[in-house]
């Protein structure tokens, strides 16, 4: 005779990850429709093809499902998917060697919007090809470090997500804006 396994009816995540285990697809459903949009918008950033974003969160997705980590508190869970996110999308980049982002609409650095013109679409269209040329250029460090800020995520959870400590990560952004913007100058003045 078989037990019945009880129903999940909290929606704490460390909760509907106990749930998981014991084989409840409800919880899985649950922090699949909780957490898709977030693992989808690093993806995205971080891939830029909505095809292979779309990949990376299967993965991501299908590790959780078959292999839930054992996590307390309340953000484990988010930033556990955040860096299993951005390490799996690396790792699409560095498989297929690309290097062709979709970042103008997302990319939300201050100076950037400065210089646009919004005013025609053929510069609206330059300036993206600009920006992914920009892109092409910066180390997947950097690219990972603007994509995550523009992701919405804050200093702590990056930090934590890339391993780095809160204290030098204000730096390693600042740095990584600023090899953006003088990339960006220089390819603006010579194209």
């Amino acid at each position: 005779m078989r037990m019945a396994v009880p129903l999940v009816t909290s929606q704490r995540d460390e909760d509907l990850l106990e749930a998981i285990r014991r084989g409840q697809e409800e919880a899985f459903t649950t922090l699949y429709e909780r957490y898709r949009p977030l693992v989808s918008r690093i993806a995205l950033r971080i891939v830029g093809s909505a095809e292979d974003a779309e990949d990376v969160c299967q993965e991501v997705f299908f590790r959780l499902f078959y292999q839930p980590p054992a996590l307390e508190g309340p953000q484990a869970l988010r930033l556990w998917l955040a860096r299993v996110t951005t390490n799996t999308a690396l790792n699409v980049l560095r498989s297929q060697r690309r290097a062709q982002f979709h970042w103008t609409r997302w990319l939300r650095l201050e100076w950037l919007h400065r210089q646009q013109r919004l005013d025609e679409g053929c510069e609206r269209a330059e300036t993206a090809a600009l920006v992914r040329a920009v892109l092409d250029q910066l180390s997947d460090r950097d690219r990972t470090l603007l994509a995550l800020r523009a992701s919405g995520l804050n200093y702590e959870e990056i930090a934590t997500t890339l391993g780095i400590r809160l204290s030098s990560l204000g730096t390693l952004l600042a740095r990584a804006e600023r090899r953006f913007r003088e990339r960006y100058e220089a390819l603006s003045r010579t194209g």
